[in-house]
């Protein structure tokens, strides 16, 4: 399967795909602390975001325009109080949710798109696993500025 036909299809659908995301979140009890913290909108448009930032990821695959974006989207979380494995939690579920949806839609047609589908899966792989990756960065950012600016007494502990 070519990523210009998933391209296309996650397009037209994004907004079918962000509320089954969403509704899959909000199911999930590794989700409950990110669901209490942050504002439903807020996390619909989390959700949309990442499909929209993998649509372009896939036209590139370069990490510049996403490094920005989750290492901002890592740091949000972390002061909003929203626990590391949440995020992660819900960044599994939105990879998870694109390959069965990728699947349910037979959106690899033919045999001979095995080939070039085992390369997209290995290209969303890679997607998820950078969104993740620069989350991180963030949270622990977070966690820096946060340490630094605590009185010396405490810091030391």
């Amino acid at each position: 399967m070519r990523a210009l036909k998933l391209v296309q299809h996650m397009k037209t659908n994004e907004e079918r795909m962000t509320d089954a995301v969403n509704r899959r979140i909000k199911s999930s009890d590794r989700c409950s602390e990110l669901l209490q913290k942050v504002p439903s909108e807020e996390q619909r448009q989390y959700s949309l975001a990442i499909y929209r930032d993998l649509t372009d990821w896939l036209a590139t695959e370069t990490d510049e325009g996403i490094e920005e974006r989750y290492i901002g989207l890592g740091m949000r979380r972390a002061h909003q109080g929203v626990p590391f494995r949440n995020l992660f939690w819900a960044v599994c579920i939105a990879h998870e949710y694109l390959w069965e949806h990728i699947q349910e839609e037979c959106l690899i047609e033919e045999p001979v798109e095995f080939w070039g589908g085992v390369g997209l899966l290995r290209s969303l792989t890679q997607f998820f696993d950078r969104c993740l990756y620069f989350a991180l960065i963030g949270y622990e950012a977070a966690g820096k500025r946060e340490l630094a600016n605590m009185p010396s007494a405490f810091a030391q502990r």
